[in-house]
């Protein structure tokens, strides 16, 4: 059962609540992949590159707004999304035959 932090007594019931949220961000990162290798499916016609300076900026920004708003770092968070932009890119451009450039 789900416990908020304040319901946690002991290291092993908030080693669990860790544990349960790892599992549920890998979940939303794996549905997030599946739109990333499509969204390369959908460019190629397209004619459109991996890496869109604009969306990428749009992302990063709306990650840094959104840790704001939670009360979370906005630096690391931009950071870390900036991290996950990248692998994306690479993703998308050896989808799209860009050899990683």
């Amino acid at each position: 059962m789900q416990k908020s932090p304040a319901d946690c007594a002991s290291m092993v019931e908030i080693r669990a609540e860790i544990d349960r949220i790892d599992e549920a961000l890998m979940a939303l990162f794996k549905e997030r992949w599946g739109y990333i290798g499509r969204a390369a499916e959908i460019k190629k016609p397209a004619g459109l590159k991996a890496d869109i300076p604009s969306r990428v900026d749009e992302v990063r920004l709306n990650a840094r707004r959104s840790a704001a708003m939670a009360g979370l770092d906005p630096d690391f968070y931009e950071d870390l999304w900036a991290r996950l932009i990248r692998h994306s890119i690479t993703h998308e451009q050896i989808i799209l035959g860009e050899n990683g450039q």
